[in-house]
């Protein structure tokens, strides 16, 4: 399951008038400055000084990286239903077209998303990304790194996930887990769009396998 000088005018949707001064509330809360932030999630300081003005917006990638780092659903830094309840399967629409969907609504620990992942060619990713802010894949600024642990499985579609100088193309079923400060980029591998099931983990918190059936022959 890693973003020229400003992006265009899309963004998150619920809430997405008002996400820079909800980012900037978060972190005075937090009482953390800019640079305590950027280390934290590997986004430049200059890329979250423009979040908060409102000149940028997160994309999927850096909206997750914030909510971990500020220790709250993705639901809650990016806006919130009627009567400042949470909205429960909020959608959040990224540059680069994903759908995300949010199947837990807890803040903190292990968070799970179902992706819906369009076709992008990675020279079209790479093209875009030459024209934009770089923060720490400054190198190849197409690919994501950021604090945390990241779990998918393919639901449907096929998904193509690179890793560093690896290439992978999983098929339905098929399951990949990495370390994400690792860079990655990923994207459906066609003729359609993927859909998966990704579970994030902020402090690096990964899944652990505890029970398993043997497989019988019959």
């Amino acid at each position: 399951m890693n973003s020229g000088a400003s992006d265009p005018p899309r963004g998150p949707g619920p809430g997405k008038a008002d996400i820079g001064p909800r980012l900037r509330a978060r972190r005075h809360a937090r009482g953390v400055t800019l640079a305590d932030l950027s280390q934290d999630t590997g986004i430049s300081i200059t890329t979250l000084s423009r979040f908060e003005t409102g000149h940028r917006r997160p994309n999927l990638d850096q909206a997750l990286s914030l909510a971990r780092a500020h220790r709250v659903s993705l639901d809650e830094l990016v806006g919130s239903g009627r009567g400042g309840e949470p909205t429960v399967g909020l959608r959040l629409i990224s540059r680069r077209g994903m759908t995300l969907v949010r199947l837990t609504d807890r803040p903190g620990g292990l968070q799970a998303y179902k992706i819906r992942v369009p076709v992008i060619r990675l020279e079209d990713d790479m093209s875009l990304n030459q024209h934009q802010e770089h923060d720490s894949t400054a190198e190849q600024p197409w690919l994501q790194a950021h604090a945390g642990h990241n779990w998918l499985c393919v639901l449907s579609g096929r998904l193509r996930l690179l890793l560093e100088g690896h290439e992978l193309i999983l098929a339905p079923g098929e399951v990949a887990e990495y370390d994400a400060r690792t860079p990655h980029w990923y994207a459906a591998a066609g003729p359609g769009p993927a859909e998966i099931l990704a579970v994030f983990g902020a402090q690096g918190e990964s899944l652990r396998q505890r029970a398993r059936t043997r497989s019988r022959l019959i």
